[in-house]
């Protein structure tokens, strides 16, 4: 006889709050630098249709010991940095860094007829990983292998995801930090995805519409944790779309100080000196 699987319970509902960042930019925003998300530290939302409040964009500025990645819903963004790596995304596509020892760059805003809606994640690197070699990648919309639910359906830009029937897809991005996993649910009014997982950490941000997990409702602008179990299953009578995100903690100290996220304060005072100094990149 199989047991049922145990389905995922809302443990946590978060609230992105209004902020702003780089040039002036119009965010929404919700961050946990106390280990509470682990791996992961913050997800930021842009999205308008009004030009002012993002085409200041982000000009060039530091980042080291976490991995970036940034989704594009519509609109598009440039990127630039000191390796050399110059390019666009739009709708669909996202970009990736590694920031490891240390990376500059900028990304300044595209629009379409919508505005501009996109995503950045930031992901904690594990300590033996924050000081080494910083890489970049685009990852194009057609790149992204897509999983079917009842009326709905999930795009898997990184990592493994499988689906109560046992058939799974694996998203480009491979080497996301903490064994994670990021994915881009959309269910129509009625619809309904049923996801096996096991993974530590398991979080649902909802972005358009809302949702339903195990009796809880999630609406737009709320980010859910998830208890234990083996299965997560999302339900909307309306319609939604979310991310998903999923991986494994660190469980290490974390030291936050703007662009820069180390494990102790001595780490983040050096890496000030080496950005003043010049080194920051060496």
């Amino acid at each position: 006889m199989t047991t049922p699987a145990i389905t995922r319970e809302v443990d946590q509902l978060v609230t992105s709050q209004p902020s702003q960042d780089g040039d002036g930019v119009r965010i929404q925003r919700i961050h946990d630098f106390g280990g509470g998300l682990d791996p992961f530290l913050m997800l930021d939302e842009l999205g308008s249709d009004r030009p002012d409040d993002y085409v200041g964009g982000f000009p060039p500025h530091p980042h080291r010991g976490i991995q970036t990645l940034t989704y594009v819903i519509h609109g598009g963004l440039t990127h630039e940095d000191h390796l050399g790596h110059s390019s666009t995304i739009q709708s669909g596509d996202a970009q990736w860094m590694h920031t490891g020892r240390g990376i500059i760059h900028s990304e300044m805003p595209l629009t379409d007829q919508q505005g501009l809606h996109a995503f950045q994640l930031w992901l904690n690197l594990a300590a033996r990983d924050k000081l080494s070699e910083a890489t970049y990648r685009d990852v194009r919309a057609a790149e992204m292998p897509t999983l079917g639910g009842h009326d709905a359906s999930l795009v898997a830009l990184g990592g493994r995801w499988e689906n109560s029937d046992g058939d799974s897809v694996s998203g480009p991005l491979e080497a996301l930090a903490g064994q994670g996993a990021v994915a881009h649910a959309r269910l129509a009014a009625g619809g309904e995805l049923a996801l096996a997982t096991t993974a530590s950490t398991l979080l649902v941000y909802v972005f358009t519409g809302s949702l339903e997990i195990a009796g809880t409702p999630v609406p737009q602008g709320r980010l859910a944790r998830l208890g234990s179990g083996e299965q997560l299953v999302l339900t909307s009578r309306e319609g939604a779309q979310a991310l998903l995100l999923s991986g494994e903690p660190h469980g290490e100290p974390i030291a936050h100080y703007g662009p820069f996220v180390m494990n102790d304060h001595a780490e983040l005072e050096q890496a000030l000196r080496d950005y003043r100094a010049g080194t920051f990149t060496d």
